[in-house]
Parts: structure tokens; C-alpha cells; sequence
């Protein structure tokens, strides 16, 4: 996965450089070219005709890249074996193809057209899996601090924020493109006044650290297994190999030692004249290693593993994360907002109950005032009634058993009275505490109610996605069906195709067989009838005929006599048996040769 990963981060730069105008397509010519080298570099077997028949129902325009997905996938990367190729060779490709179209060089350009290439891909094995390709200024500091840690200056990373600033591909995320990375490195180098030698060693070697997994390279001295002899190598470190070459330009290589789990490094004592020692053990093999000092020996022996593709996943953890609590601290921003907010309003729903409260208060002094002044007034009355009664008491002696039994009467109604205003002001406490829990209540109700509103609507939304997602599905399985029908159809035209060009090829090996028999026969037919021109060209006298008028420059010939023809038959017999082979031998040639023996004289 991760070698898929990272082809796929190469050529989405080489497919979007052949987009010329920008809107995402490409023409499909450009697409065979491109298919056609991908295919030479990934050491795969290139079929032509695949692009056209997995794009035969769509129309002459140009494929997006979601439509060149699938046959990239299918034809190429499913393909594609970790070993058979040479991932630079992918990477230069590329290269060649993007920088033409993105990347232009200033006047003051520092980065070589190597040096750049080797930047671009460490932009990409340190960029996450998301399209465009972008590297966050984390790390890009990080690539930037790797660099400065091999150069004799330190660059600054002051630019990172403008560059950042300017060039940033999504106003949510801060993020550097590539092109913009590559002119912040350039200009940072030459702002420091670093040699163009020592920044392209420097590139090489954190190329060769991060992206080719080299752990560590140098010179120690190693032990033959037959001459016994100290011998300096160049040695290279890689997980899980250990190789060791002439020199250091790496190009003859002496031996691999391969580090897996049946390989183990010991410390050696000093022996031999030499000093910080170790060896590797393998099942086949121990091989004894000198190097310069002790530090070295330690960062030898320790480093067998590659910690690059690792801290980068860490990092790439600790970024997620800190979204994670940026987007956790947003949402708690944003609930304690929302809860602000209601407890505002809820202090304001309080105050207008106070202030209800505080005018139902008001309405119940004023009763409690009116009532009291009626009963003032009432007490005022019994006072005057009373006064009246005594004034009158004097007077009216005969009439004090009638006035007491009324007295009695009225004090009896006074108790009635009070006792009714007494309950009446219980009964108003009552009404006042139900109305209030009444209010309560209502609000408590309308609360409850938009609740359950909004999960309403909320149950609602989720039921539209639930079915727009049920019939999304259903047209994706429409669309599969549709095209495995189609695959199945052409499946079988193929097929008819083949079974017809077999017919053909059975007939024409059927008319090629006839032709050759024919031939024979014409060639045995030629045969008898040199063998019949041959016999036809001897001549049927005893005599030669004299030569005609037409042939003056034809010798004389004699006409033997009866005797000498009977004393010479051998001879005779012996040219006639010779034309007769020849014209057997061969065709028109051999006729001709046959004819020229013939007519030659013979002198008796």
C-alpha cells in the first residue's frame, strides 16, 4: 500500500501536467503516451487497445481523473511488483512531465535540475494522502531543519509564514504546494550565500537518508574470509541490508548482508592493530569490522532500523490530533456559547417573572390596603355605633337586653368576618404559589415541546439522507449491472471474433495446402515433359540433317555411313542416356543444358 501510495502521488503531477487548460481533463492520445511510458518504466506488459476498450462507451472527448482511475488501477498498479522496477526511474518521468509546466526556475536559481527533482520527491513522501499534494509548515520546517543540519549555515524558516501567507492552497488549512516549496528552499539558500555543491550534497544525502533509506555510509576496514587481510570498504547501512562497495560512488558492489532476524552484532576486543571493533553474525558467515572510533562503532551497530516512515506517521498523528482538540475546543466554544446564550435568555425569562411577581405583589398590597381601610372603616363604624350605644345606653335602659343580644350578633358577624378574610387571604397565597407553579409549568411545557421539535426535525433530516443514501445505492447498483452486462457483451463479440479468425485461418491453411499439391503436380508435369523435349530433340535418321538457311553459321555436319554408325552405337547410346538425366534433373535450365549437349556434332 505504501508503494501504491507513493506512484500515485508521482503521477497525479504527470496527469495533471498534461491538463493544459486547467479543467481537470485530459485528451486521451496524451493518456496512451503516458500509459505507454508507465508501462515501459514499471517493467509491466503494455497492452494498446486496453485504453480504448475500457473507454469504448464514452465519447471522443477527454477522461477526467476519476475516470482514469479505475483503468490505472486495473491495468498498471494491480500490476505493478515491488523489485521488478527502479522507483527513481518512475520519479524522473514524472518530473519531466510536471516541470515543464510548473515549475520555472528565477534568475538567481541556485537548485539544479537534480537537486530540485530529489526536493520534489521528498515533498512527496512527506506529504499526506490528499489531493492537490500539499506539505503543512510543520513539515516543512522539519525538511528544512533535516538541510540545515548537513549544511555549514543554518536556513531560516522567517519566509515559511509569508510563503505560507501567499501561497496557501486552502484558506481553512494552511498548507505550501510544492512549487512554492521549492522556491522558499532556493531562496533561502541563496539568501544564506550557501555553495550550489555543497546544497546539492546536502539534498543527496537527506534524499538518500529519508527517501532511500540509507541509515548511515562511510569507510571501515573488514576482514577477508580467505586472505585474512584488512581491506577498506564503503560501507551502507539500509534497513534490513547491509552492503559494502569499492568506493564510495557505490557502483561495484562486494557483498549484501542481509539484517533479519537471524543476524546479530557484538562488540569485538582490539586485535590485530586494530582498535573499535565489531562483528555481524549471520547462519553462513561472521564478518569482522574495524571502525574509526567508538562513537561511530556505537552509531553502526545501532542503527538497523528506519525511523523516517515511522516519525512521520507520528507526526502526522499529532497533527490529527491536535485538529481533533482544535475541532473538540471549537464545539465546547460553541456548546458554551449556545449555553451562555440560554442562560441569558433564562435570566431574562426570570426577570419578567420577577418583575410579574413583583406587579402581582403590588396588586395584592393594594387589595390588602383596600381591604384593610374597609375594615377600618368597618371597625370606625362599630366604633361610632358603639359610642352611640353607650350615649344612647343611658337613655335607652329598656332597651339594653335587645341591644346586647345585638351586639352579640354583630360580634358574632365581625368573627364571621374575620375568619372569612382570613381565609380569603389563605385562599389568594394559594392562588398566587398555583399560578406561580402554573407559570412553571408552562414554561417547563414550551421547553419540552421545542425539544422535541427540533429532534423531530432533526429525525426528519436523517431520514431524507437515510433515503437519498438507499437510492444513491440503488443507482450505483444499476450502473454495475449496466456495465457488467456490457463487459459480458463485449466478452462475447470477442469471443464470436476469435471463432471466425480460427475458421479463416483453418480454410486458408486448407487453400495453402491444395496450392502446394498442385504445385507438385505442376512440377512433376514439367518434368515429363522436359524428359518428352529431350527425347524430341535427338535425331531420327542415321544421318545429320544439313543445317537450314535460317542457321549459316552452324558447323557442317557429315553423315555417317551405314558401317561406321553400326562400329560407334555405345557412344550414341551413351549422349542419349546423358540428355535424358539432365532433362530429369531439372526444369528450363536443365532443358536448355540438355538441348546444347545434343546439338553438338559428333565426327565419325
Amino acid at each position: 500500500m505504501a508503494l501504491r501510495a507513493a506512484l500515485l502521488k508521482s503521477i497525479w503531477y504527470a496527469f495533471t501536467s498534461l491538463d493544459t487548460e486547467d479543467s481537470g481533463k485530459v485528451s486521451k492520445s496524451q493518456l496512451k503516451v503516458l500509459s505507454h511510458n508507465l508501462h515501459s518504466v514499471l517493467r509491466i506488459p503494455h497492452d494498446p487497445a486496453a485504453l480504448e476498450r475500457h473507454f469504448s462507451d464514452d465519447d471522443d472527448g477527454p477522461v477526467s481523473s476519476q475516470g482514469y482511475m479505475p483503468y490505472l488501477n486495473q491495468f498498471i498498479l494491480d500490476k505493478v511488483t515491488e523489485g521488478t522496477f527502479v522507483k527513481e526511474e518512475v520519479d524522473e518521468l514524472c518530473w519531466t512531465l510536471c516541470s515543464k509546466k510548473n515549475y520555472h526556475p528565477a534568475d538567481d536559481q541556485l537548485l539544479t535540475n537534480q537537486d530540485a527533482l530529489r526536493l520534489w520527491c521528498l515533498f512527496n513522501f512527506l506529504a499526506d494522502d490528499r489531493y492537490p499534494l500539499t506539505l503543512v509548515p510543520e513539515e516543512v520546517e522539519y525538511l528544512l531543519r533535516k538541510l540545515s543540519a548537513v549544511l555549514p549555515v543554518e536556513l531560516s524558516c522567517v519566509e515559511l509564514e509569508e510563503c505560507v501567507s501567499q501561497e496557501c492552497v486552502s484558506p481553512s488549512q494552511e498548507c505550501v504546494s510544492v512549487w512554492s516549496f521549492l522556491h522558499l528552499v532556493n531562496r533561502s539558500a541563496v539568501s544564506r550565500g550557501v555553495d550550489a555543491d555543497s546544497f546539492s550534497l546536502a539534498v543527496e544525502k537527506v534524499y538518500r537518508e529519508v527517501v532511500g533509506n540509507v541509515l548511515k555510509e562511510g569507510y571501515l576496514w573488514k576482514k577477508g574470509h580467505l586472505r585474512r587481510n584488512w581491506t577498506e570498504r564503503w560501507f551502507c547501512l539500509k534497513p534490513g541490508s547491509f552492503s559494502y562497495y569499492v568506493s564510495e560512488d557505490a557502483r561495484d558492489c562486494r557483498g549484501v548482508i542481509e539484517m533479519d532476524h537471524n543476524c546479530c552484532v557484538e562488540v569485538l576486543p582490539d586485535r590485530d592493530g586494530k582498535r573499535c571493533m565489531f562483528c555481524v553474525k549471520t547462519l553462513n558467515k561472521t564478518f569482522e569490522i574495524s571502525a574509526p572510533d567508538s562513537r561511530q562503532r556505537q552509531e553502526w551497530i545501532t542503527g538497523r532500523w528506519s525511523l523516517h516512515e515511522e516519525l512521520k506517521c507520528i507526526r502526522r498523528e499529532q497533527r490529527a490530533e491536535r485538529e481533533r482538540r482544535r475541532v473538540l475546543r471549537v464545539e465546547e466554544t460553541r456548546r458554551l456559547k449556545e449555553l451562555q446564550e440560554e442562560r441569558e435568555e433564562q435570566q431574562v425569562e426570570l426577570q419578567l417573572l420577577k418583575e410579574a411577581q413583583k406587579q402581582s405583589r403590588e396588586s395584592l398590597q393594594r387589595e390588602e390596603q383596600r381591604r384593610r381601610s374597609q375594615h377600618e372603616e368597618m371597625q370606625n363604624t362599630l366604633k361610632r355605633q358603639l359610642q352611640e350605644a353607650q350615649e344612647a345606653r343611658e337613655n335607652l335602659r329598656a332597651e339594653v337586653a335587645v341591644r346586647d343580644l345585638e351586639a352579640e350578633h354583630q360580634q358574632r358577624r365581625i368573627r364571621e368576618l374575620e375568619d372569612l378574610h382570613q381565609r380569603l387571604q389563605e385562599a389568594l397565597q394559594l392562588q398566587i404559589r398555583a399560578r406561580q407553579e402554573e407559570e412553571t409549568y408552562r414554561y417547563t411545557q414550551t421547553r419540552l415541546l421545542a425539544e422535541e421539535e427540533e429532534k423531530v426535525k432533526s429525525l426528519l433530516a436523517l431520514q431524507e439522507e437515510q433515503e437519498e443514501q438507499i437510492l444513491q445505492t440503488e443507482r450505483e447498483k444499476q450502473e454495475l449491472k449496466l456495465e457488467m452486462e456490457r463487459k459480458c457483451q463485449a466478452l462475447e463479440e470477442a469471443q464470436g471474433q476469435l471463432d471466425k479468425v480460427r475458421a479463416s485461418r483453418r480454410r486458408v491453411d486448407q487453400d495453402i495446402a491444395a496450392a502446394q499439391r498442385k504445385l507438385r503436380q505442376a512440377s512433376t508435369s514439367v518434368k515429363h515433359w522436359n524428359v518428352q523435349m529431350n527425347r524430341l530433340m535427338h535425331p531420327i535418321g542415321p544421318g545429320e540433317r544439313r543445317a537450314s538457311s535460317g542457321n549459316l553459321l552452324a558447323p557442317p555436319v557429315r553423315i555417317p555411313s551405314v558401317s561406321e554408325s553400326e562400329s560407334r552405337p555405345p557412344e550414341k547410346q551413351t549422349i542419349k542416356q546423358n540428355s535424358l538425366d539432365c532433362g530429369e534433373s531439372s526444369s528450363a535450365e536443365n532443358m536448355d543444358c540438355g538441348n546444347t549437349e545434343n546439338s553438338e556434332p559428333t565426327d565419325v
